[in-house]
């Protein structure tokens, strides 16, 4: 979250992902490049008109899938040096930023840091330490601090884009959605399949923003 002129820098584990993810484009299937190239689209008139750029991620209880691909997309925006994009998540219910979500984008080299004990926790997320703080806790996606107008709202799962047949205040609407780790959950798969979400997440969301022109 940061203008042009002064462009964070990425956490050396962060910075290692992305360099390698770039590598890795081919294994985007044709369909999704097509769904991502939309939003690079967006992205790229509101960059030729200088306007700010937010994207609110959406998912039914923002608990996961929205998290994850707004931190994500934040640190891509940042790796290829875009300036003035600002990302959020929110949900169409409430319920909490969950921990295993929270301990696989740790793995990945985010530094998040729970600022009170309550069920629905503020994080601190940081992915540079010259990038001001993301603050990550399970909201409704009209609700505050996210926008209320003239935004990006991408859609990450079915259920979410089936009861937001229309999204308050956007001005672009996108479906991108991922399988939910949480199918995982109490398995001896668990940690591994929330990582593996999170790397796919992240190379979308890299080759997203190499798009933007």
């Amino acid at each position: 979250m940061t203008s042009s002129a002064q462009q964070p820098v990425l956490f050396p584990s962060l910075q290692s992902f992305f360099d390698q993810a770039q590598s890795d484009f081919q294994q985007i299937t044709l369909e999704r490049k097509i769904a991502l190239k939309e939003i690079s689209d967006y992205i790229s008139q509101k960059k030729k008109l200088q306007k700010d750029i937010e994207l609110t991620f959406i998912c039914t209880h923002n608990s996961r899938r929205s998290h994850i691909s707004q931190i994500m997309a934040q640190a891509a925006a940042a790796y290829y040096k875009i300036g003035n994009v600002y990302c959020y998540s929110g949900g169409t219910e409430v319920t909490a930023f969950n921990i295993n979500a929270v301990n696989a984008l740790r793995k990945m080299g985010f530094e998040i840091e729970a600022t009170n004990g309550l069920p629905n926790p503020v994080y601190k997320v940081k992915y540079s330490s010259t990038a001001p703080k993301l603050i990550a806790f399970s909201k409704v996606y009209t609700s505050m601090p996210n926008p209320q107008k003239e935004y990006g709202a991408v859609l990450t799962c079915s259920q979410a884009d089936a009861s937001c047949p229309i999204v308050q205040g956007a001005d672009g609407r996108f479906k991108l959605p991922y399988e939910d780790p949480k199918l995982s959950d109490g398995t001896p798969q668990q940690d591994q399949v929330y990582v593996e979400r999170c790397k796919q997440i992240g190379l979308e969301m890299l080759y997203l923003f190499s798009q933007v022109r």
